[in-house]
């Protein structure tokens, strides 16, 4: 049987949302968009995700909160999160390992590696 390929993506702005999803659909993934708090605990409530994509710059969705419930319980706690943030913002990327990131890479990276990133983690 197949593994389930869907990815949550933890960002709101909707021109990077649309250029991650350009990056995964054609190798077969399926993406499930988070806009809020909310989200996260009904996505998770009926998903076992593949991985997570999360922007830890998105003043729209609390990453840190999301990467909390994410790490604190099983299942989730097993599920690879790839996270990026500005490369200047020393306590995100502080912060965001803290809570048990797998992986956090500068804007600039993600954009440029999308996929190539997260296939490293899975």
């Amino acid at each position: 049987m197949e593994q389930d390929k869907t990815i949550l993506v933890g960002v709101s702005d909707i021109f990077f949302y649309t250029k991650i999803r350009d990056a995964f659909l054609p190798h077969g993934y399926t993406l499930q968009r988070v806009k809020t708090q909310e989200d996260w605990q009904e996505r998770l409530a009926t998903l076992q995700p593949h991985a997570v994509i999360l922007n830890m710059n998105d003043e729209r969705l609390d990453a840190s909160a999301a990467l909390r419930l994410l790490k604190g319980k099983e299942p989730f706690s097993q599920i690879p999160v790839l996270a990026f943030a500005n490369h200047e913002e020393v306590e995100t990327w502080k912060q965001a390992k803290e809570l048990g990131i797998n992986k956090i890479v500068s804007r600039n990276e993600f954009s440029a590696r999308t996929l190539a990133l997260l296939e490293e983690l899975t």
